[in-house]
């Protein structure tokens, strides 16, 4: 007699035998390079800006967790996934409380409260972040926060040199130099090559959709190229956008976070593009020099609405007797 017990449920119901902690231990290590780069070149802070992070969004995950008398989740890694991402956003200093705060934000609010994993319809970190962002916004003004660091190449932040200063700032920067982590920035987004390594990694996986990375990609050359050819006095061009910043973290590790993105494919394409364009847009035209967290953001909002975007059956169906 068959004693195993066939479980039925909604589709797709396919499954490749992976699991939801290989998939986030595969995730924790495609961001490893980047992270560690992040940490050989800000020091000791850095590394203890990442490991309050991720510890205490697995706390605050427990603590969720134990007071919602449901089954502890921490092992599955998606709430070091969330500490990961939302450390690697931060400055190498940024101050204890404040890394907690976001974590707190990131997990509780951001995740647990609309259902925990697979439920959430925004990426659990950029909440922590956009929240941190717009109660203290002087922590994330990397020119003040970096001051007393000492590096062997421009002590600038790049987006925040060309916001203020124009266009021509951004020849003080090398492409190359961008590309290879050489600028001042978040702990885990300076590292480019890193970066686009991890991601490529995640894509030969299966683990994130390669749609939304490079649609997004297009997305920020294009809008970016069309600013600079109408006035490239004013707007950088989309090689020096394109590594700066967040925007390779976000290609990757922020648009293609499985609860807020598409699951059909041209939604995915239409998604990612719109949240290069977007990006591009906040950065030339809004108040802030990235606009990374807050476009993605914006995207997350209406990315049901982009899912449903379907191409129309042709023909009719005929009725067999």
């Amino acid at each position: 007699m068959n004693k195993y017990k066939l479980t039925v449920s909604h589709a797709p119901f396919w499954h490749d035998g992976d699991s939801l902690f290989q998939m986030n231990m595969n995730i924790l290590l495609a961001a490893l390079p980047a992270a560690i780069f992040g940490i050989f070149q800000f020091g000791a802070s850095a590394f203890g800006v990442l490991a309050l992070s991720v510890g205490s969004a697995m706390f605050w995950e427990l603590v969720m967790n134990m007071v919602s008398k449901k089954p502890l989740s921490i092992g599955d890694l998606d709430a070091a996934v969330i500490g990961l991402m939302f450390g690697m956003m931060l400055p190498p200093i940024t101050p204890w409380w404040v890394v907690i705060t976001g974590t707190f934000v990131a997990v509780i609010v951001g995740k647990m409260i609309f259902g925990g994993i697979g439920a959430n319809p925004f990426n659990p970190a950029l909440i922590g972040m956009a929240i941190l962002m717009l109660s203290w916004k002087a922590f994330f003004d990397f020119d003040t926060s970096l001051v007393d660091f000492v590096f062997d190449f421009t002590e600038l932040a790049p987006l925040a040199a060309i916001k203020f200063q124009g266009a021509g700032a951004a020849e003080m920067f090398s492409v190359g130099d961008l590309f290879m982590g050489k600028e001042v920035g978040a702990i885990g987004s300076v590292f480019g090559l890193g970066l686009v390594l991890g991601g490529i990694y995640l894509i030969l996986r299966g683990y994130i959709r390669w749609e939304i990375s490079l649609s997004f990609i297009v997305g920020i050359i294009v809008t970016a190229f069309i600013f600079n050819m109408v006035n490239s006095e004013n707007y950088a061009g989309p090689l020096f956008h394109l590594f700066s910043g967040y925007t390779l973290l976000g290609a990757f590790f922020l648009m293609t976070e499985n609860s807020s993105s598409p699951v059909n494919t041209i939604p995915m394409f239409i998604y990612g593009f719109l949240g290069g364009l977007m990006i591009i847009l906040m950065r030339n035209i809004g108040s802030y020099a990235d606009g990374t967290v807050l476009a993605i953001l914006l995207l997350n909002l209406v990315n049901p609405l982009i899912d449903n975007i379907r191409p129309k059956a042709l023909g009719k169906g005929e009725n067999n007797a």
